[in-house]
C-alpha cells in the first residue's frame, strides 16, 4: 500500500529526494515512511521502524541523511551487520547522490583516504560494522569526532541489539553505550524486518536509555507476492534429487540456504554435476569472490546461489524468484528473514522449505556453541587480572575453549565493561563480573520455544495452518490472516515427485566417500605454559603425512551415517539423537529425537567398503606397508575392526595398537588446541611389541581412529610412531568434526 505524504515542513522536499533515491518520477512514500522522516528531521527524535522486507527502511535513512546534510547536519552514523548489505547499501546512496563509504576489513587500504574525507566534510554516510566499535585504532581516532558531529545515527538490523533476537550479535549492546555519548538533540534511526514484541521491547529500552523518547513505526508483515510451502522428504538423498529435478521449475534466479557450509559446498556440487548453473556462497569465500557471487545472481548469470546464512539480511535483488531451504532455520522470525530476501519488486516469488531430520542437532549444536561458559569467564578474567594485554593465543592457555568460542566471550566481557580490546589484545579493566545465569538461562528457554514454533511451522499440509499467518503470528503481528496463496490455504504448488534417475544420481554423489585430513604443521603458540615444552614448527621428521577420512560430520551422506555411529554430539560423546523409524512412519523422522547411549560395535560391510574406497582413490605418494590402530576406550571394536579390515582388503600386515600411558588422555573433545595436546602428550605411546614389529616394516604405516577433532591426538601417535622408526605415517579417520 502506498499513499501520499502528509502536510509537513519537509514534505515537498523530501519527495523530490525519494524520486532520486529511486529513479522513478511517480514515486511516493509508502505508509509510515514520511511519518518517520518527519520525526527524525523535524523533531529530532529517537525512532525504531519495524516493517517487512522490502517496504523501504533504507529509503528513510537515505532521505532523512540528504535533508539533514541540506541544513549543515554533519554526516550520519550508519551501523551495519555485513559486507553484502554496506555494498548494497552504499550503491544505493550514490543513485541519490549521497556520498557514502564503508570502514571495513574489506578496504583496510582506503581507511586513511576516509579519514581524510571525513575530516574534509566530504562523505555524507559512514558505515561500520559494530565489530569496528571494538577497534582501538577507530575507537581513539575516528569515533570520538564522528560522535561530536554526526548528524544521525542509523543502526541498521536492530534486532541484533538484543540477545531476544535471532541473530543477537554481542558487539551490538555497544550501541547502547555509544548512544549514551551522542550530544542532545542527534536523531537516532533503529531498522528492523524481523522482530517480534518482546524484541522490540528490549530495542526499544535500549535505544530510550537515559529516558530519552523512542517513536515506534510498526507495520504490517505480510508479503502479498510470496507463495510458501513445506515438502517434507525422508532423506538427504531425496532432498537434493528433487532440488536437481525441480530447480529448473522455479521462477528466475534465487537462493538455496543450507545450514552448513559442508551442505552447500556438496549441494552446490551435486546441483553443477545435474547441469544447473549455481555457485556456493559460504563465509569461506574472500570478499572478492563474494562480490563476484553477489553479482553473477543480481545479473541472472546463475539460476540459485547455495548459500549458508552468509547471504543474508540486506542483499538486495528486488527481482528474486525464489527461496529455498535445505533443512530450517532455528526460528521462525530467522526464516522469516530469510525468506524476505525473495519477491521484493516482482508479483509472485516462491519460497519452499525441504525440512531434514538432522535439523535438530544443528539447531543445539549453534545453540551451545553461542553461549559463554561461568569457568571459561573465571579463568580469562583471573589470568587477566595482572592488569596486561593478552593476546587471544596466550588466552588459550588458560581457558580450554575453541578460539571462535573464546572470541565471542572476549565480546560478551567487553560489552560489559569487564576487558577492553586494546594494542596487543585484551586488557582487564577492573571492573567486577557477574555471570549472568539467569538472563542466559531464559534465552536458552526463549531460543528452545522457537525450536519447537519452527517445528510446528514445518506440520504436513493437511494438518498445518497458513504458512504466512504462521509467520506473522510469530512475529507477533497483529494482522495475521490466512494469505489464500501457501500451500495451506490453496494446495500444494510443488511438485512432490522424485525421479529414479535423479534419486539414483543423488545417491552416486552422496555414497563417494572421501575427504583430506590436512596434517598439523605447527605447534600451538603457549604449550610450554601448559608443560608441554614444543614451540614452533613440527619437525618433519616428527610429522603425519596428509590422510584422508571417510566424510565430515556436517557432510549429507556419508556424513548423516557416521554422525549416527559415532554421536550426535560432533565430537564422539556417548550419547546421539535418533528418530524413529522412518518406514514405520514417514513423518517420524520429523519429530523431536529421543537420547540412547552408544554401542561399540564391529564395522559392518557397507563401512569398510567405503573405508576400501577411500584408500583406493588416495593418491599417496608411498603405499602404506603396515597397519596400526589407535587406542580407543571408546570404541575399541569399531577402531579394530577398521584397522584389520583395511589391512586385510590391502594384505597388509596388522601391526595391532598403540599403547595408552599415565591413564590415557585427559579432559573432553572439544577444546583448543594448547589444551587438547596437553591432554594427550606422553599419553599414547609405542609399546614393545608394537616397536619390534615396526622395525621390520619397509614403508610407511596406515594409522587409524574412529574421529579427528582436533587432530593432535594423531598427531601426537604419529610422532611418537616417527621416533620409534616408522618411515612415515598415514592418518586415516572414519570422520571429521569438520
Amino acid at each position: 500500500m502506498t499513499t501520499a505524504a502528509p502536510p509537513s515542513e519537509i514534505a515537498d522536499e523530501a519527495l523530490e529526494i525519494l524520486r532520486e533515491l529511486t529513479g522513478r518520477p511517480d514515486a511516493v512514500f509508502r505508509e509510515g515512511q514520511d511519518a518517520a522522516v518527519a520525526a527524525l528531521v523535524e523533531r529530532s527524535q529517537r525512532a525504531l521502524v519495524v516493517q517487512r522486507t522490502g517496504w523501504g527502511k533504507s529509503a528513510v535513512y537515505f532521505v532523512s541523511t540528504a535533508l539533514l546534510r541540506r541544513r549543515g547536519a554533519g554526516p550520519t552514523l550508519l551501523v551495519s551487520p555485513l559486507l553484502a548489505l554496506m555494498r548494497d547499501q552504499v550503491a544505493a546512496a550514490a543513485r541519490a547522490g549521497i556520498r557514502a563509504v564503508e570502514i571495513s576489513s574489506a578496504n583496510m587500504t582506503e581507511w586513511d583516504d576516509i579519514a581524510a574525507r571525513l575530516a574534509a566534510d566530504d562523505v555524507d554516510v559512514l558505515l561500520v560494522s559494530p565489530e569496528r566499535l571494538t577497534n582501538p585504532r577507530f575507537r581513539e581516532e575516528q569515533l570520538p569526532g564522528l560522535v561530536a558531529r554526526c548528524g544521525l545515527v542509523v543502526v541498521d538490523e536492530a534486532h541484533c541489539v538484543s540477545d531476544w533476537g535471532h541473530d543477537f550479535r554481542p558487539d551490538y549492546r555497544r550501541i547502547r553505550d555509544l548512544l549514551g555519548t551522542l550530544p542532545a538533540g542527534t536523531p537516532v534511526l533503529a531498522t528492523t524486518a524481523t522482530a517480534n514484541e518482546r524484541v522490540v521491547a528490549d530495542v526499544a529500552e535500549q535505544l530510550g536509555a537515559g529516558g530519552v523518547d523512542v517513536t515506534t513505526v510498526r507495520g504490517p508483515l505480510s508479503r502479498d507476492s510470496l507463495r510458501l510451502g513445506v515438502l517434507r522428504l525422508p532423506t538427504d538423498r531425496a532432498r537434493l534429487a528433487w532440488l536437481a529435478s525441480h530447480l529448473t521449475d522455479l521462477p528466475g534466479s534465487g537462493i538455496v540456504y543450507t545450514l552448513t557450509v559442508a551442505a552447500a559446498e556438496e549441494t552446490a556440487n551435486l546441483l553443477r554435476d545435474a547441469g544447473h548453473e549455481v555457485r556456493a556462497y559460504t563465509g569461506r569465500l574472500d570478499d572478492a569472490d563474494r562480490k563476484d557471487a553477489e553479482e553473477a545472481l543480481r545479473q541472472n548469470r546463475v539460476k540459485a546461489l547455495v548459500a549458508t546464512s552468509a547471504l543474508g539480511m540486506g542483499f538486495d535483488k528486488p527481482d528474486l524468484g525464489f527461496v529455498v531451504h535445505l533443512g530450517a532455520p532455528s526460528s521462525p522470525v530467522s526464516y522469516y528473514q530469510q525468506v524476505g530476501r525473495a519477491g521484493r519488486a516482482v508479483e509472485h516469488a516462491d519460497v519452499l522449505l525441504l525440512p531434514g531430520p538432522e535439523d535438530i542437532a544443528i539447531w543445539q549444536w549453534f545453540a551451545t556453541s553461542s553461549m559463554p561458559r561461568e569457568d571459561h569467564a573465571a579463568a580469562v578474567l583471573t589470568a587477566m587480572a595482572d592488569g596486561k594485554a593478552w593476546s587471544v593465543a596466550r588466552l588459550e592457555t588458560v581457558a580450554d575453549v575453541r578460539r571462535s568460542r573464546l572470541e565471542l566471550l572476549l565480546k560478551v566481557l567487553a560489552v560489559d565493561g569487564a576487558v577492553e580490546r586494546v594494542q596487543g589484545g585484551w586488557r582487564s579493566t577492573g571492573r567486577p563480573w557477574v555471570y549472568d545465569a539467569d538472563r542466559y538461562a531464559r534465552v536458552t528457554r526463549t531460543r528452545e520455544a522457537e525450536q519447537r514454533s519452527m517445528l510446528a511451522y514445518a506440520t504436513p499440509v493437511d494438518q498445518a495452518e497458513c504458512r504466512m499467518a504462521f509467520l506473522q503470528s510469530a512475529l507477533d503481528d497483529p494482522t495475521a490472516a490466512p494469505c489464500g496463496r501457501c500451500d495451506v490455504c490453496a494446495g500444494p504448488w510443488y511438485a512432490t515427485d522424485v525421479p529414479e534417475a535423479a534419486a539414483e544420481a543423488a545417491s552416486a554423489a552422496l555414497d563417494r566417500p572421501g575427504v583430506e585430513l590436512a596434517p598439523r604443521a605447527m605447534w600451538p603458540t603457549g604449550a610450554d605454559r601448559l608443560g608441554v615444552d614444543v614451540k614452533g614448527k613440527i619437525p618433519p621428521s616428527e610429522q603425519l603425512e596428509t590422510g584422508r577420512a571417510v566424510a565430515r560430520l556436517t557432510d549429507l551422506g556419508w556424513g548423516q551415517r557416521l554422525r549416527s555411529l559415532l554421536g550426535d554430539d560432533g565430537v564422539g560423546g556417548v550419547v546421539e539423537l535418533e528418530a524413529p523409524s522412518i518406514e514405520e512412519d514417514p513423518d517420524a523422522a520429523f519429530d523431536v529425537p529421543v537420547r540412547r547411549a552408544i554401542s561399540d560395535v564391529p564395522p559392518d560391510e557397507e563401512l569398510l567398503r567405503a573405508c576400501g574406497r577411500v584408500l583406493a582413490a588416495w593418491d599417496w605418494k608411498e603405499r602404506p606397508a603396515a597397519v596400526v590402530a589407535m587406542p580407543s576406550r571408546r570404541r575399541p571394536q569399531l577402531v579394530s575392526g577398521v584397522a584389520q579390515g583395511l589391512a586385510g582388503m590391502g594384505r597388509l600386515p596388522y601391526l595391532g595398537e598403540l599403547s595408552l600411558a599415565h591413564g590415557g588422555p585427559t579432559g573432553q573433545p572439544g577444546g583448543n588446541s594448547a589444551f587438547r595436546l596437553a591432554a594427550v602428550w606422553d599419553r599414547i605411546v609405542v609399546g614393545p611389541e608394537l616397536r619390534e614389529r615396526l622395525s621390520s616394516v619397509p614403508g610407511p604405516v596406515l594409522l587409524v581412529d574412529d574421529l579427528a577433532d582436533s587432530r593432535w591426538t594423531m598427531t601426537v601417535a604419529g610422532r611418537e610412531l616417527r621416533r620409534a622408526g616408522a618411515a612415515g605415517v598415514l592418518p586415516f579417520a572414519l570422520a571429521l568434526t569438520a
